[in-house]
């Protein structure tokens, strides 16, 4: 697949909920994942590291009020999408979210992803 072709099908997987399938699918077994400085998973590598981050995530959401994904914009090997998510945390109650988020794309797998958001 090239650049767009792995950022539509990321984007699909996405809005559907199927996040644990978009990884193992889409993602290199070295990626390199990258959130915010200062967060508790700054910078992690391995899809095995993604997933478990991924799962983490998804156990502290007690509800999700609304989530919209942009579709993607790609250049060369790199795309990028907004992620809107309103949710209802176990431990931090609602907090509405905004991020962008940018890959990199090397012979049809995302071998990168950064995530910019604000951290409250």
């Amino acid at each position: 697949m090239n650049t767009q072709e792995v950022a539509n099908r990321l984007v699909h997987l996405c809005r559907s909920g199927n996040f644990e399938e978009a990884i193992n699918e889409l993602y290199h077994d070295d990626i390199v994942s990258k959130e915010p400085p200062g967060s508790k998973q700054e910078v992690i590598q391995g899809k095995a590291a993604v997933l478990d981050k991924t799962q983490e995530w998804m156990d502290s959401v007690e509800e999700i009020h609304s989530s919209t994904i942009s579709d993607p914009v790609a250049g060369d090997d790199f795309f990028s999408c907004v992620m809107d998510i309103d949710a209802t945390y176990k431990n931090h109650g609602r907090m509405p979210m905004s991020e962008v988020c940018v890959y990199e794309v090397k012979d049809g797998r995302i071998v990168s992803d950064q995530f910019f958001y604000k951290m409250s």
